[in-house]
């Protein structure tokens, strides 16, 4: 039993949005794992004063020596300068043209589109894409263009240099074929910027579609150990399923939206449970249950959480009924039999504490009893001696 709700499609390990190429790399997903220098360009120099061509002095030297501070004075054109945009020297952007005007710039949310030059370090192309469409702050894309096209003007272009953290990481990537811990270059032109549909209008199909698109960039992120950004984007894709719907709907477009919210569910608590957010797993894992109490997969990572948290008992009832609905399943026949285990010596010593708690008490108790007869004993003796 894989730990990830399913084998990802090929297009899943690309790190780019839906438009991007696809890729043939296998998913760590379809394992039987357990979830489990800045080349600065020259500026070049004002122009020199311009020469007066008579050669005379007196008034027409005066004019020219004012034409010439008057041309002096005028301000200069655009200085090609690099923005830290995190302030940490690791993503820096550059205008090469400018765009529209700040209000021109995209916000988070809105769909946009661009046109991208990706090449390494050394300046050998990675890939070039046109038109690629993505939503801006979703994750649908490397950081490194999630934080820069938002502070790209419409029709600007510029160039982008990002450190390894902010491109594919230190696994670096198939395909694209990016090396690991690789910096990368980015030539970026933002062609537009639309808002997101409504999802209460968008068709079934559609509503579907794309909560399947925003589930598989999670199981990218996953894949890549990006757990963090893989919660995320599972989020996404639940709002987009929960979300109520203005138009008709059959119960076969119902249920699919369901199997996606499923899915997404399945996934997200494989990913809390890589960061041990163990109490958000486990209700990830209910919430998946809540709409299908047969869920193997919810079933095995519930009993996965309650064995963390200690609560070995109610995991071992779980687990079996997990292991009842797929008897032949390896993979929980082993989580049991290991939890097993650990209930029995839980229970053994837990049972030792007892006895010698309880042996420390009778102790107690005989100690107390002999001392008071004692006592008793020398009254007597005391009394019957005064007698």
């Amino acid at each position: 039993m894989t730990e990830i709700e399913e084998s990802m499609d090929s297009s899943d390990s690309h790190d780019s949005a839906t438009s991007g190429k696809k890729s043939g790399q296998t998913s760590l997903l379809d394992s039987g794992e357990d979830f489990e220098v800045l080349n600065e360009e020259d500026i070049d120099d004002e122009p020199p004063p311009l020469e007066d061509a008579g050669g005379g002095k007196g008034k027409n030297t005066d004019e020219s020596e004012r034409t010439n501070a008057d041309t002096d004075s005028d301000p200069p054109g655009p200085v090609e300068e690099w923005l830290d945009v995190l302030g940490n020297d690791q993503l820096k952007k550059k205008v090469l043209e400018e765009g529209k005007g700040r209000d021109s710039r995209p916000q988070k949310g809105q769909n946009v589109k661009i046109n991208l030059k990706t090449c390494l370090s050394d300046g050998t192309l990675v890939e070039e894409q046109s038109d690629l469409s993505f939503t801006l702050g979703d994750g649908d894309v490397i950081q490194a263009l999630d934080l820069t096209v938002m502070l790209m003007e419409m029709g600007e272009k510029a160039l982008v240099q990002a450190n390894a953290k902010y491109a594919y990481g230190e696994r670096g990537s198939l395909e694209p074929e990016v090396p690991p811990n690789e910096e990368l270059s980015l030539e970026v032109e933002l062609l537009e910027a639309s808002d997101a549909p409504d999802l209460e209008l968008l068709p079934p199909a559609e509503k579907t579609a794309l909560a399947i698109h925003k589930r598989e960039r999670g199981n990218v992120h996953y894949q890549r150990g990006d757990y963090a950004f893989a919660v995320n984007s599972y989020s996404i894709a639940l709002t987009i399923t929960e979300s109520s719907s203005k138009v008709d709907i059959t119960p076969e477009e119902e249920s699919e939206l369901m199997d996606v919210r499923v899915k997404c569910l399945n996934n997200m608590a494989a990913s809390q449970l890589k960061l041990d957010h163990y109490d958000a797993a486990l209700k990830s894992c209910v919430s998946a249950l809540e709409h299908q109490p047969d869920n193997i997969k919810a079933l095995f990572r519930m009993g996965k959480v309650l064995a963390l948290q200690g609560e070995y008992a109610e995991a071992i009832q779980t687990l079996r009924k997990a292991l009842k609905l797929e008897p032949s399943n390896k993979t929980i026949h082993a989580e049991l039999s290991k939890l097993v285990k650990k209930n029995s010596e839980q229970r053994g010593a837990e049972q030792k504490h007892r006895a010698k708690s309880s042996w420390g008490l009778s102790w107690k108790w005989l100690f107390g009893a002999t001392a008071v007869a004692l006592g008793g004993v020398a009254l007597s003796v005391v009394i019957a001696a005064r007698n």
